[in-house]
């Protein structure tokens, strides 16, 4: 009956997830965009201190922060093993799990934009 083929796989990422935006999402409250900079900065402070290693914690902030293609490069020469395409839950060689909250992704749907 049906065929499981996987002939239009490209071959170059096989095991590899390609690097995507999270979809869009909403934070609890309407947030400017000073407070969403400053979410940001304390989670990068403060998520090397629960684990894993700071040159895989730089690489990711590094990818969070660089345009797709870039990203892209980061955790393929990092390394690390994205469980999901948006980078929220990512791996070292070793099996540490580093968990990515989206706010250091990409912006809410309901930032709050002046002007």
């Amino acid at each position: 009956m049906g065929s499981c083929g996987s002939s239009h796989v490209k071959p170059n990422r096989i095991g590899k997830k390609i690097i995507r935006k999270p979809k869009p999402w909403k934070h609890p409250q309407p947030i400017t965009r000073s407070q969403l900079m400053q979410l940001r900065e304390e989670f990068w402070d403060t998520a090397p201190h629960y684990g894993g290693k700071k040159e895989i914690w730089d690489a990711l902030r590094g990818a969070a922060e660089a345009d797709l293609e870039l990203a892209q490069a980061i955790v393929d020469s990092a390394g690390i093993i994205a469980q999901n395409t948006n980078m929220t839950i990512c791996y070292d060689e070793s099996g540490t799990k580093y968990e990515l909250p989206k706010y250091v992704l990409s912006e809410p749907t309901n930032m709050i934009r002046f002007g």
